[in-house]
């Protein structure tokens, strides 16, 4: 199908409303008003009620009611009248009603401010889920905000449950009270709930420590840890217009190897059932004692009780004398024969190498000796010998 043409009101064609992408027109209204730019001015800021705004009061009657459990009932009984009279500065009224459990707000005539009944509202939740009377009335401040997270249907094992749970209070509900300061907001878990007291920012971040909790996604101390950085780089002005993921820690899970369950191996198929197995009274016939009488049975019964005890009592007297037995030593006369084999061995090692080395000794005395003078008389008496042998022969 053909785009149909975009006609306007003076019946001209033109391009579509989505492809006309004008700059929009500016009015003579729709000028830049001096407190636009203005930066002592902060949009954030809620102001505090006037009821000169509303002089008129309300037009119709609104009215909020939740149930309480049986056991708030007394102290709600007690601490009644410190509640009404706070909603009454406001000009809300509000009833307790202990047959049905329930407590109800409403606006009357002199209420002014239209959002204080939700403020009411949240009140009497806070007061049902066990929030005290004086932390739960702070609430009609216009800087307290609350909110009720619900846990018990985030995880279905009622063990397990339990136990994330108490990850949340820690020992001596140091992680509550470390999580409390960090982020400035009153922290109550009770039951399957917990209920949280401050400001918009602190709440987004107890929601987020709580789910993460019973999910069991990230343990409480690290949230805490980087909620801890987190302050500390807030005082570095330096930092303050840059990215903080660099400084902040990264704490991966680790999965925890589970045990492995063992498939059963399956059998053949067979079609026939498995065969009957025999029962009491069989095996009574079988072994004969079927029609043994009472007497006997009983004196057989006692009689193997009693060696089943005589057996158990040698066994445990066996085993307290063996802490009495003393340990087994290396015989003295293996270890005596090894040392003398060893002794003689090493002597006739030590009288061999004096006696090697008494003969080099000899050899060196032997050459340092020598005299050249010896050697000199030999030649001549050998000369002389000859000499008197060759005139023996001529003569």
């Amino acid at each position: 199908m053909a785009e149909e043409a975009y006609i306007d009101r003076d019946g001209v064609g033109g391009e579509g409303p989505s492809t006309a992408k004008g700059k929009k027109h500016k009015g003579k209204h729709d000028k830049p008003k001096p407190w636009d730019e203005d930066p002592n001015i902060d949009r954030w800021k809620i102001e505090k009620f006037d009821p000169s705004w509303n002089e008129g009061g309300m037009l119709e009657v609104s009215s909020f009611s939740t149930l309480f459990p049986q056991y708030r009932e007394k102290y709600l009984q007690e601490v009644w009248p410190m509640v009404k009279s706070a909603l009454k500065e406001h000009g809300v009224s509000c009833e307790l009603n202990l047959v049905e459990g329930s407590m109800t707000v409403s606006t009357t005539r002199k209420t002014r401010d239209p959002f204080v009944i939700i403020k009411a509202r949240d009140l009497i939740k806070l007061l049902s889920r066990s929030v005290p009377a004086p932390q739960a009335i702070k609430i009609l401040n216009d800087e307290m905000q609350c909110d009720i997270i619900k846990i018990g249907n985030l995880i279905r094992n009622k063990e397990r449950f339990v136990k994330r749970r108490e990850r949340l209070l820690g020992p001596n509900l140091s992680t509550l009270k470390a999580i409390e300061i960090l982020t400035g907001c009153y922290v109550l878990v009770q039951g399957n709930t917990v209920s949280a007291m401050g400001s918009f920012k602190g709440l987004k971040q107890v929601r987020r420590i709580v789910e993460d909790c019973i999910q069991n996604q990230l343990h409480p101390v690290y949230h805490i840890k980087t909620l801890l950085m987190k302050r500390e780089l807030a005082k570095n002005p330096a930092l303050a217009n840059e990215n903080w993921d660099r400084f902040l820690p990264k704490f991966k899970k680790k999965n925890v190897k589970q045990r492995k369950v063992k498939a059963k191996e399956k059998k053949p198929y067979t079609p026939f059932p498995p065969p009957q197995q025999p029962s009491k009274i069989d095996l009574q016939l079988e072994s004969g004692e079927y029609f043994l009488s009472d007497k006997k049975k009983s004196a057989r019964k006692w009689q193997e009780k009693q060696e089943k005890q005589t057996e158990k009592a040698a066994e445990n007297k066996r085993k307290r004398e063996a802490a009495f037995i003393p340990p087994k030593e290396p015989s003295s006369h293996l270890t005596d024969s090894n040392n003398s084999d060893k002794n003689t061995s090493d002597l006739a090692a030590m009288t061999k190498s004096l006696k090697d080395k008494a003969k080099g000794l000899k050899k060196l005395k032997a050459h340092d000796n020598v005299r050249a003078e010896s050697y000199i008389a030999d030649a001549e008496s050998s000369r002389r010998k000859k000499k008197h042998r060759s005139s023996s022969e001529t003569e």
